[in-house]
């Protein structure tokens, strides 16, 4: 499975974007609700990937609750895929759970060490269409926090790639973002 998921702030510029690219709205940078809302009302022609910033630190930091996104989730057909951030359990996903519609693809973003032992429990929550991100950068300020030896940033990263091909699970890497 390809995706080609781009800011949507590349509308922006002249970059010429194929038909089926994916627009993918980063809550953290969205300032208010109805901004989001004039993004989708802007790009109905595309599929959206939503991404919730949950436990950011680093600026900006936008926060949202679930009860405030989840009529926007119902309203907006055209979002298919709804990324939530630092999930290192299975029990930190199943909160969202509820809040997410059955059409839309919930997508754990790993970013710890921790998340990545945690893969299996928490791909087992995910629906038909079983799709992981790792953020690259995240996973390695991880390490450092916890003072883990960055020998190990391989290691993780290959031990995750292995679990989604054994698995049937779609791993999106962010590298750079």
């Amino acid at each position: 499975m390809t995706m080609l998921i781009v800011s949507q702030n590349l509308t922006n510029y002249e970059v010429n974007l194929p038909d089926d690219v994916i627009f993918r709205i980063n809550l953290a940078w969205i300032n208010d609700l109805d901004s989001l809302k004039n993004i989708l009302e802007k790009h109905k022609e595309h599929d959206i990937f939503i991404d919730l910033p949950k436990n950011r630190t680093k600026p900006p930091n936008n926060r949202y609750s679930m009860d405030e996104i989840k009529p926007i989730l119902e309203s907006y057909p055209k979002i298919k895929y709804f990324a939530i951030s630092n999930v290192d359990s299975a029990e930190y996903l199943v909160e969202y759970l509820g809040y997410i519609p059955k059409n839309i693809v919930i997508v754990p973003k790993i970013e710890s060490p921790l998340g990545i032992k945690n893969i299996k429990e928490i791909s087992n929550l995910l629906g038909d269409e079983k799709i992981v991100m790792l953020d690259h950068d995240d996973l390695y300020s991880s390490m450092l926090k916890k003072n883990d030896d960055p020998k190990n940033f391989q290691v993780y990263i290959q031990t995750l790639i292995d679990f989604c091909n054994q698995n049937n699970v779609t791993l999106l890497r962010t590298v750079g973002v």
